[in-house]
């Protein structure tokens, strides 16, 4: 951990040396051009950078910071601030067919630092490239495009993150491609990486929970078991009518085997993802959905409260209300926003009674957000929330406003 900090030090002490270059110099590379109609799958080259003359090396990142003041069934914990994460991209173009990119996360104020993203893309053909190192398992569209700037909502999705692990990188190999005719666009991805372990129905939840996962970081040395797992997925995108997508992702989890000795049989997990995206041009509407659902094998010893089928995502709706120059600032814009939430985390009946298995959660979140430009937002949503334990009890009323700043620098 102190070597990671050290280097983000050092990072930064040399952006402070950029003051003192010519300002001639410095320049806003935009995000690049080479993807004419851009994807889901291109978010990872569709963000800004920031150049100092002819050195290889581009820097860029976004920041993000939250207040928000919730309550559940009266109770409130009163006004909280928090900055989720600072996040720093870095690329190279080391030739017009290879490119390296990463992201590096500072997440809750430094706390803990993490590579979501590094890898290294050898570009054969449009319709074939080839993507090695630390790569975002593209299942569903917002475990891949998740920068806060691009969103208007200060909470990421509860189902892409409570449910799917958002930003769930792993290390491995794959191919990625596109495909152009007129308005249309075709592209694919395919990656064999390192994946989940036991921890995902042996957790502090006591719950079958996917993004407990993400904190085993050894998953960036070896396999927890020695199973690659598979992700792909495939995108139709119509410059008039917008984009869907449609992802797999699954192999085994569990460790099933420990020196030549067995310890259990092999037990899968599978995740199908399901993502679209379109703007109505008569109104300006924008709409961007996703859903996904999960199976995997649970032991016969582990009770009913690990559940062996989950489902859930949401659907935003944005609205722009109002768009003219304004303090200087050109077209800016003010949004309404509506988010409909829902996660189902046990998906079945008890076996003993037949009756539904609850621990589910439901929101709605209405919001206006303010972009004085395109890589910056102000947000302010009010965020209202019903959620019931697995016996279906009465359902905790949680509801609450929140406000956030986040932009690309």
């Amino acid at each position: 951990m102190k070597q990671y900090i050290s280097s983000i030090l050092l990072l930064l002490s040399g952006w402070s040396l950029f003051a003192q270059i010519d300002p001639g110099l410095l320049k806003r590379n935009p995000p690049d051009t080479s993807f004419q109609k851009s994807m889901n799958m291109d978010a990872v080259y569709n963000r800004p950078f920031l150049q100092v003359g002819k050195m290889p090396v581009s820097v860029g990142g976004y920041l993000e910071t939250h207040y928000q003041y919730m309550g559940e069934d009266g109770i409130s914990e009163g006004h909280s601030f928090q900055i989720p994460r600072m996040t720093i991209f870095l690329a190279s173009s080391i030739h017009r067919k290879i490119k390296f990119l990463s992201e590096i996360e500072l997440e809750e104020g430094g706390k803990e630092i993490a590579i979501e993203f590094a890898a290294l893309d050898l570009n054969l053909h449009p319709f074939l490239n080839f993507r090695g190192g630390v790569v975002m398992n593209p299942i569903g569209a917002f475990n891949q495009n998740h920068d806060g700037p691009k969103w208007e909502f200060v909470d990421r999705p509860i189902a892409m993150t409570e449910m799917l692990p958002a930003t769930w990188s792993n290390v491995g190999f794959g191919f990625y491609g596109k495909h152009y005719q007129n308005d249309w666009a075709f592209g694919y991805e395919i990656y064999l990486t390192n994946g989940f372990d036991d921890s995902i129905i042996s957790n502090h939840r006591n719950q079958t929970f996917l993004p407990a996962a993400k904190a085993n970081k050894e998953r960036f040395e070896e396999s927890s078991n020695g199973s690659p797992l598979l992700s792909g997925k495939l995108a139709l995108r119509n410059n008039k009518i917008g984009e869907i997508g449609i992802s797999y992702m699954g192999g085994i989890y569990n460790t099933f085997e420990e020196d030549g000795l067995l310890l259990d049989k092999k037990r899968s997990l599978g995740v199908i993802a399901v993502d679209f995206n379109t703007t109505l041009s008569i109104t300006g509407t924008t709409l961007v959905g996703e859903w996904a659902w999960i199976q995997l094998d649970i032991p016969e010893t582990y009770s009913q409260q690990y559940g062996n089928r989950q489902r859930g995502g949401f659907v935003d709706i944005i609205q722009p209300l109002w768009k003219r120059d304004l303090l200087g600032f050109d077209k800016a814009v003010i949004n309404f926003a509506l988010r409909l939430e829902y996660v189902d985390w046990n998906v079945g009946r008890f076996r003993e009674t037949g009756g539904n298995i609850g621990d589910q959660l439901w929101a709605i979140v209405p919001g206006l957000s303010f972009r004085p430009v395109p890589s910056t937002v102000l947000r302010l949503n009010y965020r209202f929330m019903r959620q019931t334990d697995i016996l279906s009890n009465p359902p905790k009323k949680m509801g609450g406003i929140q406000f956030g700043v986040s932009s690309y620098f």
